[in-house]
């Protein structure tokens, strides 16, 4: 899997929500992990314990062996596991999630990319009911969606008692439109905080906000 940009803005923005956040987080999980990069981004910025699950085979023994490469390994975990049937025993204060893309669009023939990118394995209504089942009442949630699912996700969210806390719609430049949303629920009602995103200026360099959020994990950025 490819280590993509918006991924790499979104574990920023989790780590730096989690560190700036008034919500006391001991615990996180990571659904649908890939190769690890949330949970590896998370802990390197948070000094809490982090738990992962993947359920595609060679993702997951990638994630198993970064894990094991990184100097956090001691608070990070990683499970061969479906989340619909994933049961440790325990909640979580914090769960992020990348989760397959592009219900509606052109499917690839390859069943691993389906699952990468689509509903082909896990359905948003389906993550929502694992997201409740094993969320702490107090806890928050993070997902990163295409922008144009957005809406629906917000809806759904609502009707499982997932209030908004944070939304940021990102686009790549300020010819773009936009094309991802990062979104922070909790179960408890409070008022949302809109922000927007840029990655490039028109001439091709990163913007200050795009700096700032990824100063500390890109090389070619002076943090």
């Amino acid at each position: 899997m490819k280590v993509t940009t918006d991924g790499c803005l979104f574990g920023s923005y989790i780590a730096d929500a989690i560190q700036n956040t008034k919500y006391k987080i001991q615990n996180c999980l990571d659904i649908g992990a890939g190769t690890g990069l949330l949970s590896l981004m998370l802990a390197q910025k948070a000094d809490i314990l982090i738990d992962a699950v993947e359920i595609d085979k060679p993702s997951y023994l990638q994630a198993k062996e970064n894990f094991e490469r990184s100097e956090w390994k001691e608070r990070l975990n990683i499970f061969y596991a479906d989340i619909l049937h994933f049961n440790q025993g325990k909640k979580y204060d914090c769960i992020i999630s990348n989760p397959p893309f592009f219900e509606d669009d052109l499917k690839s023939i390859h069943l691993n990319k389906n699952k990468a990118k689509h509903e082909a394995s896990l359905t948003l209504k389906q993550l929502l009911i694992s997201v409740d089942n094993i969320l702490n009442d107090d806890g928050i949630f993070f997902i990163l969606l295409p922008y144009h699912r957005t809406d629906y996700f917000e809806k759904e969210a609502a009707n499982s008692k997932f209030y908004l806390l944070e939304k940021m719609i990102v686009k790549q430049t300020p010819n773009h439109d936009f094309f991802r949303s990062i979104l922070l629920f909790s179960r408890k009602k409070n008022q949302v905080k809109n922000t927007e995103l840029i990655i490039k200026e028109e001439s091709g360099n990163y913007t200050k906000k795009f700096n700032e959020l990824l100063g500390d994990y890109y090389l070619m950025i002076d943090s």
